[in-house]
């Protein structure tokens, strides 16, 4: 199998011909449903439509990367199969994740998701905030339930951290969200910080040494920063049906992702880019400039940042010791790099 990051020749182990390394799936797959299982244990809550609400989120068709993630450090630390504790804090991952998913559909005003109707496409914004903060105290209790304090006080900074970030930039000006400075900032918080999340939180609840849980978090950083580029250049390099939402959707919102930002390095001038960059734009202005993003440098430029993103998690991973999971890890970084190959 060729890898699109190639790690680190003297550690890692090339399997048999024979014999084809277990994947994440395989390694975590039984684990994975205890995690669907306390997402699913809800507490009994009225009205009856907050319940089905909830359990259409849940079942919209996530991937589940950050609780998988969770499972395979479980496993490189020696915690395999996860304990109760593990899998509880992996629940808490994602409903935490969940639970922001449903507030940023409201605050970017999204009607769809993954090609299905958002929660704020049928009820009232003040339900859906209502039923978004229901989720987080859901992922706050998971989270509890991993008996850990640390991880526990993890949780809650990444959320500070989370929702600092949306406020920053509902409240920057349009030069400062124009800066590669104020994007990494954007997605550290909104992405990057959920990963590290993923991997501290459940080093402390494994009981990592200090330069583990550093590497770890090391790892969650850069995987969550170049997760969040591939995102953003699937943004105007994907198809509608298969990224469930329109190309180049951030931008006609106002956002302004690595893909721009690398266009504007040598089209400071365009007057499109302009007016998109101060969220002046009409349809058809912005359509030109989406066309002319995707067939630009800009996109193989900001894979190769986040490519050089993913070599830095698997470079990160390095004090550990060859293992099952820690080749599970490399794997996912390769496979989510893969899709903008």
């Amino acid at each position: 199998m060729t890898t699109v990051f190639a790690p680190m020749a003297s550690t890692y182990e090339t399997p048999p011909a024979h014999l084809d390394p277990p994947t994440a799936a395989d390694l975590v797959g039984p684990s994975l449903k205890q995690v669907e299982a306390v997402i699913h244990d809800l507490p009994d809550v009225e009205p009856d439509g907050l319940r089905q609400a909830v359990e259409v989120i849940l079942n919209s068709g996530g991937k589940r990367i950050r609780p998988t993630i969770a499972l395979l450090v479980a496993g490189m630390l020696g915690v395999d199969p996860p304990d109760s504790n593990a899998v509880h804090l992996a629940g808490a991952v994602e409903m935490l994740h969940t639970a922001t998913l449903v507030h940023d559909d409201l605050i970017d005003g999204s009607l769809m998701r993954r090609g299905a109707a958002t929660l704020n496409a049928a009820w009232t914004p003040a339900a859906t905030v209502l039923t978004g903060d229901f989720l987080f105290a859901y992922a706050a209790k998971l989270a509890s339930q991993a008996n850990s304090v640390e991880a526990m006080s993890i949780f809650a900074d990444t959320l500070c951290v989370m929702v600092a970030g949306e406020l920053r930039q509902g409240f920057s000006d349009w030069e400062t969200r124009s800066t590669h400075d104020d994007y990494l900032r954007r997605i550290y918080a909104k992405t990057a910080s959920m990963f590290v999340l993923a991997t501290t939180a459940m080093a402390s609840v494994c009981g990592a040494s200090a330069r583990q849980t550093e590497a770890l978090r090391e790892f969650g950083r850069e995987f969550g920063m170049g997760f969040q580029i591939i995102d953003d250049i699937l943004d105007f390099t994907g198809e509608q049906r298969v990224v469930g939402k329109p190309v180049g959707s951030d931008l006609r919102r106002g956002l302004i992702t690595l893909p721009t930002l690398r266009f504007a390095e040598t089209h400071a001038s365009d007057p499109d880019l302009v007016c998109a960059l101060r969220g002046e734009c009409d349809r058809a202005t912005y359509d030109r400039l989406i066309d002319r993003i995707r067939r630009s440098d800009a996109i193989e430029a900001s894979r190769r940042e986040a490519a050089g993103a993913g070599q830095r998690a698997i470079q990160a991973l390095g004090v550990f010791p060859e293992s099952a999971h820690r080749a599970a890890l490399f794997g996912l970084v390769d496979e989510y790099a893969r899709r903008v190959v």
